[in-house]
């Protein structure tokens, strides 16, 4: 539910800084782009989706937000993982 909301909020601020003509992060302009194309309570879960995805992946990997290296580091974790079993 939390997430549900915090979706709705982002989703909500991001709206206002399109209208602003502000620039939005790629996060923001991928909602606003769901929501213009579909109705904003799924929108807002997509969003929430999403959010989740990335808060299980920044807790897996405990890495901050926006780091491409920990996929790569992964596979190479198991490839070794599988070799050493």
């Amino acid at each position: 539910m939390l997430l549900t909301h915090g979706a709705r909020a982002c989703l909500r601020a991001a709206t206002l800084a399109a209208k602003a003509d502000r620039q939005l992060d790629a996060l923001r302009q991928w909602a606003v782009n769901i929501q213009a194309r579909t109705h904003h309570n799924k929108a807002a879960c997509a969003l929430a989706n999403k959010l989740a995805r990335i808060c299980y992946s920044v807790l897996r990997d405990a890495t901050a937000y926006g780091e491409p290296q920990p996929r790569l580091a992964r596979k190479a974790a198991r490839a070794s993982f599988a070799v050493a079993a």
